[in-house]
């Protein structure tokens, strides 16, 4: 009879254990983020911290610099205010403080950013270059490392972002639209049709950098480029800006690289960032620094008011990971119809399924 009972108290403790390991399972796989967060960021990026804190920056939100927000649980967030300071009497940069990354290294914290310089001789309209700020705090306050950019490439480059591997560190960035018009089928068919007489665009490029962020090792590598052809897969959705008649410019912009087995995944953004067919698209490499083939299910990220929602420019992400250290973050930026033409912070989960592709679940609203 004890048997019995001992048994019988076993099966229902096993019962217990198991229905609570389920809701856990559940409980994690249901991130409830209320989106859009009261955040008006663009190009948002969070990075999670050793000391288990989310740490959120972005474009806006101060003049001449940088702000932070903070939080535990992707949810609540506290201000912390301004981190960095640009356009001083001592810097390197003026204006136009754009696409923050942090980054947390031997103790220490990096920010890296772009900006316009200061040296500019030949009055550029457009004189972006990506330097580095570092703290001993996520929260700053945050300092030049250099009294210059990394490096000069002869045009004007923005949003840097950083992978790091056995020792190597590498650079992605993207070389802006100005004065970088290209041939192609689209640039044919725009001034087919008395659109425009040009067809600027903006590359994704590559390249290793010394691991004191003092510069690059070797020459930048060409990653990705909008398609040369009509018929190109990749075409439609990378060339809206220019078929819908918003603009004479195609971007490759907002680059964001990870690692998922064997396999490189970097994102990013296409169309005209100030308009509503911003979206992103992905593409996939064995190495750090390519070939990239773009993906097939692209763009994985898009305005939905085609389906009923209120949500458009999406764009510029970064990727995170949930509180339950399992569920991978896509953080983004938008618009909706009710914030109008102000950026602000999304955050959706999204996977790489079994066969290796990679899926948004959004964007969302609350």
């Amino acid at each position: 009879m004890k048997q019995n009972r001992f048994h019988n108290f076993s099966l229902i403790l096993l019962f217990l254990l198991t229905t609570f390991f389920i809701a856990c399972q559940s409980e994690k796989k249901q991130l409830k983020i209320e989106n859009p967060l009261p955040v008006e960021f663009g190009d948002p990026y969070i990075l999670k911290a050793s000391d288990g804190m989310y740490y959120m920056i972005g474009t806006g939100g101060v003049t001449d610099g940088f702000k932070m927000y903070s939080s535990s649980d992707l949810k609540n967030w506290k201000d912390e205010g301004r981190i960095y300071q640009g356009n001083t009497s001592d810097s390197w940069n003026i204006a136009n403080f754009w696409a923050p990354e942090l980054y947390e290294k031997d103790g220490k914290f990096y920010l890296l950013f772009s900006a316009d310089w200061r040296e500019n001789p030949t009055n550029e309209l457009e004189n972006f270059r990506i330097g580095v700020a570092v703290a001993d705090s996520p929260t700053g306050p945050y300092t030049d490392l250099f009294d210059r950019p990394i490096f000069d490439p002869g045009y004007p480059v923005i949003d840097g972002n950083l992978w790091f591997e056995n020792d190597k560190v590498y650079l992605y960035y993207s070389r802006c639209c100005y004065k970088n018009p290209v041939e192609s089928e689209v640039a044919d068919w725009a001034r087919e049709k008395g659109m425009f007489d040009e067809i600027e665009e903006s590359w994704v490029y590559g390249v290793e950098l010394q691991p004191d962020f003092s510069g690059i090792i070797g020459e930048p590598k060409l990653l990705l480029r909008p398609p040369l052809k009509m018929d190109d897969q990749q075409a439609e959705w990378e060339s809206r800006s220019v078929t819908s008649g918003e603009v004479n410019r195609r971007w490759t912009e907002g680059s964001y690289l990870f690692k998922n087995e064997d396999t490189y995944y970097i994102m990013y953004s296409a169309n005209y960032f100030g308009g509503k067919n911003y979206a992103v698209g992905y593409a996939t490499s064995d190495s750090p620094l390519g070939p990239f083939q773009k993906a097939d299910n692209n763009p994985v990220l898009q305005k939905n008011v085609e389906q009923g929602g209120i949500v458009t420019g999406t764009g510029h992400n970064s990727v995170t990971v949930a509180p339950d250290g399992e569920t991978m973050i896509c953080v983004y930026h938008g618009r909706t119809s009710e914030t109008g033409d102000e950026r602000v912070v999304f955050i959706d989960p999204m996977e790489i399924t079994a066969d290796g592709k990679l899926v948004v679940h959004g964007p969302t609203t609350k």
